[in-house]
């Protein structure tokens, strides 16, 4: 080294000066390292409060158990309506899908405008009359005994919700002296549901299935009824009957029964497709007796959507039964829809267990009911004012 040598004092002042500088460097380098990662250890509880937090909102099983009563019954009476909500809205989009294929299928052509401008007539039962051409005085005489007629009709169907017509298809010469008598008869009492439908007795399954399509495109009602011209009916319980259900979805109701398949044509109702059924001696499915029943507003847009694969047996109440048997249905077996003819009727209203309905199962229906329905009716009818009593 050319300069003049550091001496000893001077390079040991050196070394203490640069420790020094040392030291405070490191101390101050390591403290934020500690420091954050006391910070990052301070907000973990945080988070995991929050999420314990969350979790609990999220778990109604939690909130049910270490909810208060009041708090239990309130979640419960929300989610039941959110529920009932659910389904109204499901039901009411059936029913507009239903009402637009009926509506194609008929061969009417709307715009999308004035299809969505299609309002439903709301009613709680559609009562479906099924009657033919020769059976004029069977009409009359439900509309001198049960069957209200003329204002009486029309209040019945705006204050109740009570639909009722007779149900009828075309003869096989349209326009014909048949279609005319009933275009009269129609003209002077405004009671029938006329069908795109060629009227006869081996058409009866394919005129169920047209009465359920045609009503749910006309009516947005709770339940829609079909029953059979020769049958008595109490209006007042049936409407108190059917009241009890309208809170449950998919309901089938009347005289459940499971007869036997038969299998020889001289039959009356001769089923010629009983090898679907088994063996000789096999009963049907359970279903209601085509006398009378009645199905919820989702099962009617049902059998309306899905009309033209819905396979037709040689009997109606067998289709219906068919129709309905894979699906989730309360089938519901009312047999007051099925009392007999006095002296049956009479005495269950005597013990106050007034009928729905009253026929004879011997003859399908009330023997001779031109003659007899009054007959019935004054034993077995329950009033005029009953109807209008019933609560709905």
């Amino acid at each position: 080294m050319r300069g003049k040598p550091f001496s000893a004092k001077a390079i040991f002042v050196l070394c203490i000066a640069s420790f020094l500088a040392g030291s405070l460097f490191t101390n101050q380098n390591w403290t934020h390292p500690s420091r954050a990662k006391d910070n990052r250890i301070a907000i973990i509880p945080h988070h995991v409060t929050k999420l314990q937090e969350v979790k609990q909102d999220c778990d109604p099983k939690r909130k049910l158990v270490e909810g208060k009563p009041g708090d239990i019954m309130g979640e419960v009476h929300k989610t039941h309506e959110a529920i009932k909500s659910l389904e109204s809205t499901m039901s009411t989009l059936e029913m507009e899908l239903a009402v637009a294929r009926t509506v194609q299928s008929n061969g009417q052509h709307y715009s999308l405008e004035k299809l969505a401008n299609h309002t439903l007539q709301k009613a709680f039962v559609v009562i479906g009359i099924n009657t033919a051409f020769s059976s004029r005085k069977r009409r009359d005489s439900l509309r001198q005994t049960w069957m209200p007629k003329g204002e009486k009709l029309k209040k019945l169907e705006k204050e109740k919700g009570i639909v009722i017509r007779f149900v009828i298809g075309h003869s096989a010469s349209p326009g014909g002296v048949l279609d005319r008598a009933v275009d009269l008869e129609d003209a002077e009492h405004k009671d029938f549901l006329r069908l795109k439908h060629v009227e006869g007795y081996h058409e009866l399954s394919t005129k169920t299935r047209l009465y359920f399509s045609t009503a749910v495109s006309i009516w947005d009602a709770e339940f829609y009824l079909k029953v059979d011209d020769d049958v008595h009916l109490n209006l007042g319980m049936l409407t108190s009957t059917l009241a009890k259900y309208r809170s449950k979805p998919r309901i089938y109701i009347g005289c459940m029964k499971s007869g036997p398949v038969l299998s020889q044509k001289e039959d009356k109702y001769y089923e010629p497709e009983y090898r679907k059924f088994g063996e000789d001696g096999n009963k049907y499915f359970r279903h209601a007796t085509g006398q009378l029943y009645a199905i919820s507003k989702d099962l009617a847009a049902y059998i309306s959507i899905n009309s033209p694969i819905l396979h037709r047996y040689a009997n109606e109440d067998v289709s219906l039964g068919s129709w309905l048997l894979g699906l989730e249905v309360e089938h519901v077996d009312e047999r007051s829809m099925c009392c007999g003819t006095p002296p049956d009727c009479e005495w269950k209203a005597q013990a106050g267990n007034v009928c729905v309905a009253s026929f004879d199962w011997s003859c399908s229906g009330i023997c001779n009911s031109v003659r007899r329905m009054k007959e019935v009716h004054d034993s077995c009818g329950e009033g005029e004012g009953a109807v209008w009593n019933v609560d709905l």
